[in-house]
């Protein structure tokens, strides 16, 4: 399979292609939680005049979220509620880092485990309701390898792969 892109250079320096905006009704929580859990650092704030946060923009390693509220008094048009994400993020240590997570009031919904596929996952859900998979890849396989442990997970499973 090849896959051509015809977008390339389009990206301001500092962005992705794709860069995931995540609308949440208490922003600051949610910059707090990806500061202290995944060493997030903050680079673009833009706050309102009454002090709440219009958007901004957090860095992880090499990926950056954009997050801003539901509703704000904004010169362009924003959701009309909070949309929680999905995010699967590789860090170094996924025991540390959920530990982290949980420090930060975030809610279990998977305590780590390893995985079919090679690697040792946890997740959480943030304080806004955003669920986080927490990723280290301890084995790489290749496709052939992946699709054959998934094949007999599922056979194993009666139809749940983890």
């Amino acid at each position: 399979m090849s896959i051509t892109t015809h977008i390339d250079g389009t990206s301001p320096d500092g962005y992705n292609t794709v860069n995931p905006y995540i609308t949440v009704g208490n922003v600051l929580a949610l910059i707090e939680f990806l500061q202290r859990t995944f060493d997030g650092v903050v680079t673009e704030q833009i706050i309102q005049p009454d002090g709440r946060i219009e958007h901004a923009e957090v860095r992880i390693g090499g990926s950056l979220l954009m997050i801003g509220p539901p509703e704000v008094d904004s010169l362009i048009r924003t959701h009309e509620e909070h949309r929680p994400g999905t995010f699967y993020v590789f860090v170094a240590d996924v025991d540390a880092t959920y530990q982290r997570a949980l420090a930060c009031n975030a809610r279990v919904w998977e305590a780590p485990t390893d995985r079919f596929y090679g690697d040792r996952v946890a997740a959480v859900t943030d304080t806004t309701g955003n669920v986080w998979w927490i990723a280290t890849r301890e084995k790489t396989l290749s496709h052939e390898q992946l699709q054959a442990r998934a094949d007999q997970r599922w056979h194993k499973g009666a139809g749940k792969a983890d």
